[in-house]
């Protein structure tokens, strides 16, 4: 029996050991610095002006102070609207990858400090949501409510998508710092949620209004190793569409249930619908919960929403939402271009989601979206500097400011509604946690960046750095230093721009896909670039000093749409590399709504270290046309601005 016994738990223990190598896992932040050059750049602007900036706008609006009178430590009234403790706990999680990106004692004190108005504002069984705290059970105007009781509106209250911002600046505080005192506030609201909600008598049947309190769930889940977190989260997915739930329902703007993505059980979802930041947090920690627990069901549904977002409802920024109204995912193909919405909260979303499809599936088409979104939708909505923003991201502007929360043509220091700021300032200072993966005996470098890092293959220190002038060029070299020699295998995604593919499906394509072979040197020796899925996979016994060199050519290319996408009938788009192009009518004598472009017309790429924080401009080499990269525009004050281009006769 006892060999049995021995036999049987080696047996789970190899079982165990394969079920970990055989999962894709981030790569801790904190072991990723960027160097110099372009993201490293962006890394710097967050820690100096982003995160700053929208510290000091929280401050000066009243949302730290609603924390302050909460708790009893100061005497006043609610400012603002219900979810505006997210905000702050946003750039909270900003600050504190921050942190780990470089160490401020300053700025640790800092946020001691506001950890304390946190902590003063909990309400003795965990519960925390200043509004309600402050003004009580209220129902009154429906910015100001705070429901009749607790989550008793939870589909507008914004209760559980304030506290799930709360979880990840706690899990971000904790892994900057090593204090629990940010994520004793934050378990000690999931626990008060776990026993507030379930199917057990007195508890309720509600899910959250705005998702994103199922992300924060899991993700204290893996910073605490509580499963009822994990249960929760999978409670929260799994009770949309269910006409049992018993809740009252607050619609006071008539969009419907599928505005919330409660029109059906998840599973029996098939498209991207309703409100586009909703949805994809949605969609983001389901596919979050598959790499922990593999659930066929589950996969199938978010895989079939994946391919209609992706192949149907995407732009050629990487934006999603189409729809002012609802700020919602339109009909298939419906992506208009000079009223687009396109929330930049809807781009970080798309980046989070196709993330986690990656660590699921490990499938290189997951972060060629990514990639896209980064380089276009996400950065798109923020200025060079880093202290203004766009809530929406048009893909044509007149140069006049025809929106009311300040898109069209000029970017905002803040909004009333400021979720885009506070966003961008939580998403750009964690960018190099993006960078690499591990999975088993391999290394995966997903995306180019001038960086130094330290990885581990079988308990085997490993430090890679990259240098590279990426995204202006596609020279990449990439530094492997093991700690000791070994056997591992480096694999190199190769973006599907360099392969003729402008995104996975057929939404968007090149008018000429043909490609250069991709260069690969190991050690000064040419080898065979052999991509297999999206990767060069290098396996080889690694030791200190080898290097691998890869280069991608970057063609300036032309982008046609599916020839359902009417709004684009007839035009085309230019791009090179990752980075999408614009007219922009300040290099353009003013106008740049009509200017036609030939099918073969060529450009010439130049860089530009004083324009725009540094860029390459395409020049017509016939012809006075003048492209900048689409993230740049707006920077010089509001302008006319295009993508699409008229296909010149």
């Amino acid at each position: 029996m006892t060999k049995y016994f021995l036999l049987f738990s080696l047996l789970f223990c190899y079982q165990l050991s394969f079920a970990q190598n055989s999962k894709i896992n981030a790569v801790p932040l904190k072991n990723v610095k960027t160097k110099q050059g372009f993201w490293h750049t962006r890394v710097e602007a967050a820690r100096e002006v982003t995160v700053p900036h929208a510290l000091q706008q929280c401050e000066e609006s009243g949302r730290i102070d609603n924390f302050a009178v909460a708790g009893g430590l100061k005497k006043g009234k609610f400012e603002g609207v219900r979810f505006n403790d997210s905000d702050v706990f946003k750039v909270v999680e900003g600050a504190s990858y921050v942190l780990q990106n470089q160490y401020d004692p300053k700025l640790d004190h800092y946020l001691d400090s506001l950890i304390t108005l946190f902590t003063a504002a909990q309400e003795p069984d965990g519960y925390l949501y200043t509004i309600r705290t402050i003004n009580k059970d209220s129902t009154g105007s429906y910015d100001w409510i705070a429901g009749p009781y607790r989550y008793g509106f939870e589909n507008g209250s914004h209760e559980l998508y304030n506290v799930g911002h709360l979880y990840e600046a706690a899990v971000a505080h904790y892994e900057a710092t090593g204090k629990k005192t940010l994520l004793d506030v934050a378990t000690k609201n999931a626990d008060h949620l776990v026993k507030t909600f379930g199917t057990k008598p007195g508890q309720l049947l509600v899910v959250p209004g705005h998702q994103e309190i199922e992300i924060a769930l899991i993700k204290l889940y893996r910073t605490t190793g509580k499963k009822e977190y994990l249960d929760l989260s999978k409670f929260f997915i799994d009770m949309r569409g269910r006409s049992d739930k018993r809740a009252l329902y607050l619609d006071e703007h008539k969009l419907g249930p599928a505005y919330f993505q409660d029109q059906v059980p998840f599973l029996r979802q098939k498209e991207a619908v309703g409100h586009a930041v909703r949805a994809q947090y949605l969609y983001t920690a389901v596919a979050d919960m598959l790499t922990i627990e593999d659930e066929p069901e589950h996969a199938h549904a978010i895989h079939t929403i994946w391919n209609d977002a992706t192949e149907k409802k995407q732009y050629v920024t990487g934006g999603v939402g189409a729809r002012e109204d609802g700020e919602a995912f339109d009909k298939p193909y419906v992506l208009p271009n000079d009223n687009a919405y396109a929330e930049t909260c809807a781009a970080i979303a798309n980046m989070l989601w196709n993330h986690k499809m990656y660590l699921y599936t490990g499938e290189s088409k997951y972060m060629d979206v990514f990639e896209r979104v980064l380089y276009n939708g996400f950065l798109g909505g923020m200025s060079v500097k880093g202290d203004k923003f766009f809530y929406v991201n048009p893909m044509a502007s007149n140069g006049v400011n025809d929106f009311n929360k300040g898109s069209g043509a000029e970017r905002q220091a803040w909004f009333g509604t400021a979720c885009c700021p506070t966003n961008v300032s939580r998403f750009l200072p964690s960018m190099p946690a993006y960078i690499y993966a591990t999975k088993g005996n391999e290394l995966i470098v997903n995306l180019f960046a001038d960086n130094e890092a330290t990885l581990t293959v079988n308990n085997n220190a490993v430090k890679l750095a990259q240098q590279t002038n990426y995204p202006w060029d596609g020279n990449v070299k990439i530094l492997v230093d093991p700690e000791k020699a070994g056997n591992f295998t480096l694999s190199v995604r190769i973006p599907g721009w360099a392969t003729g593919e402008a995104i996975p499906g057929n939404l968007y394509a090149y008018t000429n896909k043909d490609s250069k072979p991709v260069t690969l040197r190991v050690n000064g020796k040419n080898m065979p670039a052999t991509i297999e899925k999206g990767y060069i996979k290098l396996a080889r016994n690694w030791k200190k000093g080898d290097q691998v060199e890869l280069a991608l050519d970057m063609p300036v290319r032309k982008i046609i749409s599916n020839e359902n996408i009417m709004a684009n009938k007839d035009k085309i788009a230019i791009e090179r590399g990752p980075v999408l192009y614009c007219a922009e009518g300040h290099d353009n004598n003013g106008k740049a709504l009509d200017i036609p472009i030939s099918e073969s017309q060529n450009f010439a790429a130049s860089y530009q270290q004083s324009l725009l924080g540094g860029i390459n401009v395409l020049k017509a080499e016939a012809g006075n046309v003048t492209l900048i990269p689409y993230y740049a525009w707006a920077n010089r004050g509001p302008n006319e601005m295009v993508i699409w281009f008229n296909k010149a006769r």
